[in-house]
């Protein structure tokens, strides 16, 4: 009596396995030779090698690894199933910074400012994950998963500016500025519903799937009936070798095809073979033809996906909006604050000498001592005021180094001052634009716009996906199989005949179309009332009424902001010039009393009070310039033009490398002291 697995049975199944695994391999092969550029396997490799790979100017993995893409079988067969054990963020500063210090200050003009920005701004480098995140979504859609949505909000952890603030972060949830703003699949922004995103008939996976089941049993069955056996105890020794494989694709069309093979022996004595030989096949296709069918339904979580890998790339060159405009505010305050400090300077030191020149007029008895105590009041205050723009100055100069620097902690860095090395222009004559010309460049290139529009197909997506789920599921079926049996004949039995023992000539009699098995059909499943698709439906249509009203906010919201920025910009520069008259009067002010203090005519405290007046004016007007500056820059951000104008890379930006420097508009080179 045979009690092992025949040898010719594992060496089916395993024949089995290697045949059906062929073509997946050979596909991701084929995906794999289409994409010379796939450096997924050099690039885990070196995270497996250590750090020192990984170039130290980029430590991003953007631009690295396509995760788009699979992983190829070949030639690590195993490369599908081994996760990827990505590098840590680079914390160290960029070089650049380094290169910038000199003598204890950082000489940083706007230029530099905006590069180490790109290079080492702690929100960009959130950001810049986002990229190969949309890019994960691609590739579980290509399977027929569902979307799990992108990240379109700003990040906004760096405090000055303007924009955050100590404590704050992104205005969405989550990291990454992962809010559910438009054209993700979050929870909605903005009072925007999402939540119809991708709705329609389920899809099954794309990826082909293969399961084998290999077993040995031996059982013994006490019987009370000995005559169809002939034993009053059946022992039974069973293998079984089994083999599926299933695929569904993108028409609707799901396809399994399934082997089972079975070897047994028996003390039977009535069984006419032993061992018995059992193989049978079966090819099932199912084809939906009302809900579900065709590309549309089946296609959409990958186009969603792929429209939200374009969200994801609008919304980073938000990010390098924001960023940029975030920079040049924090820098115009550090401007602000180093000017100050002069004024507050020069205020002081006049204070000072005058009251120097008062204590030799006591001594010489020509004025009373009251004068000096006056003097040494304004001393006092104007002492106070410098100490208040200093450390205002030394705050500045820290949000500054903070906004450029991964590492703020970097004793070199932490220790130098900042000295700003550029300063405003305001022009002569300020460049006139029609305001709708200014209103229809805005509307072409802000990013919100093109990623409402874009949110707008992906709910175009939704409305056909839902409507097509509204219809019954109908369903043509149909198989095609067969069988084969063989073995030995059973003397014990009385059999006679011509012994077939091995697989093969069972598989020939599976297959030889001797033992058909077919049958061609129809399913149909009609859900009585409808509720629940119809409820999707037609909150996917509100949705998309909702969001296209929404779109027209936006371009409203954005035609006052252009308006807005153009008012900003001409009231600003009214500003500058009635600051730099109010300058000149009390500079020739101060100068007349001093002559009148000289000649008898005037007294200390009137020419004291005529300094400050001049700080004061001082004061006014660099607050207007560093207004004027900043209202540039918000023109700049609502046409969305920041970047164009300045000669920023956004290929830069993603790499987080600056190959050319920024060249900011309207600045020039300031007298450093």
């Amino acid at each position: 009596m045979h009690r092992c697995f025949d040898s010719q049975a594992a060496a089916v199944a395993l024949f089995c396995i290697v045949a059906f695994s062929i073509p997946a391999t050979a596909q991701a092969d084929k995906q794999q030779d289409a994409n010379p550029n796939n450096s997924s396997a050099t690039s885990d490799s070196q995270t497996q090698n250590g750090a020192a790979k990984v170039p130290a100017t980029n430590p991003e993995n953007v631009g690295k690894i396509d995760f788009s893409k699979p992983r190829p079988s070949f030639p690590n067969m195993f490369a599908p199933y081994e996760g990827r054990t990505l590098q840590s963020p680079k914390l160290d500063n960029s070089p650049r910074i380094y290169q910038l210090i000199h003598d204890g200050k950082l000489m940083l003009s706007l230029n530099d400012a905006i590069a180490l920005a790109l290079e080492n701004n702690l929100d960009l480098a959130i950001a810049r994950y986002n990229l190969d995140i949309a890019d994960t979504d691609i590739l579980r859609t290509k399977a027929g998963a569902s979307v799990r949505g992108v990240a379109s909000g700003l990040v906004q952890g760096t405090p000055g500016g303007g924009i955050g603030g100590f404590g704050s972060g992104a205005p969405g949830a989550g990291a990454g500025g992962t809010s559910g703003g438009a054209g993700g699949a979050g929870t909605g922004a903005g009072g925007l519903v999402q939540s119809t995103i991708g709705t329609g008939a389920p899809v099954s996976s794309y990826d082909p799937s293969i399961s084998t089941q290999f077993n040995v049993e031996h059982g013994t069955f006490p019987l009370a009936n000995t005559v169809t056996t002939g034993v009053a105890a059946l022992q039974q020794n069973t293998a079984n070798a089994n083999f599926d494989y299933s695929q569904a694709f993108a028409t609707g069309t799901s396809v399994t095809f399934g082997m089972q093979n079975t070897r047994q022996t028996s003390n039977n004595l009535h069984t006419a073979l032993l061992p018995v030989l059992n193989s049978a096949f079966r090819f099932n296709v199912d084809q939906r033809l009302l809900s579900g069918f065709g590309l549309g339904p089946n296609l959409r979580f990958l186009r969603i996906a792929k429209n939200n890998r374009e969200v994801t790339d609008i919304a980073f060159r938000n990010q390098v909006i924001a960023t940029t405009t975030q920079i040049e505010n924090i820098y115009w305050d550090l401007v602000n604050a180093d000017e100050d400090v002069r004024v507050k300077t020069r205020s002081l030191s006049l204070a000072q000498k005058t009251l120097e020149d008062d204590k030799k007029q006591v001594e010489l008895q020509a004025i009373a001592p009251i004068e000096v105590t006056r003097d040494e009041a304004v001393v006092d205050s104007s002492n106070q005021d410098l100490i208040i723009a200093q450390t205002n100055l030394e705050l500045q100069e820290l949000l500054m180094k903070n906004a450029i620097t991964r590492n703020l902690g970097d004793p070199e860095v932490a220790s130098c001052a900042v000295a700003p090395t550029d300063t405003i222009v305001v022009p002569e004559n300020e460049p006139v634009f029609p305001t709708q010309d200014l209103i229809a460049e805005a509307l072409s290139h802000r990013p919100e716009l093109a990623e409402a529009r874009i949110d707008m197909t992906n709910r175009q997506i939704t409305r056909k996906a839902a409507k097509n789920a509204l219809l019954p599921s109908l369903d043509l079926v149909a198989f095609y199989g067969g069988s084969g049996l063989a073995g030995v004949p059973n003397p014990l039995a009385g059999t006679a005949g011509v012994p077939i023992t091995g697989f093969g000539d069972v598989f020939t009699r599976t297959f030889n179309n001797t033992s058909p098995d077919y049958s061609v059909g129809f399913n149909l499943n009609i859900p009585l009332r409808n509720r629940a698709a119809q409820a999707d439906q037609v909150r996917s249509e509100l949705e998309f009424g909702q969001a296209e009203l929404h779109l027209q906010q936006l371009q409203n919201q954005v035609g006052i902001e252009v308006r807005n920025a153009q008012f900003a910009v001409t009231q600003n520069r009214a500003r500058v010039v009635s600051a730099r008259k109010g300058v000149d009067v009390a500079q020739r002010t101060l100068e007349i009393e001093q002559k009148k203090l000289a000649l008898g005519a005037s007294t200390s405290l009137q020419v004291l009070q005529v300094g400050r007046d001049l700080a004061v004016a001082e004061s006014n007007l660099v607050t207007a310039t560093t207004a004027y500056a900043k209202s540039r820059v918000e023109l700049d951000r609502s046409i969305g033009a920041t970047l164009v104008n300045n000669g920023i890379s956004i290929e830069d930006a993603e790499t987080g490398q600056v190959h050319a420097l920024p060249k900011m508009s309207g600045v020039a080179t300031a007298t450093v002291q």
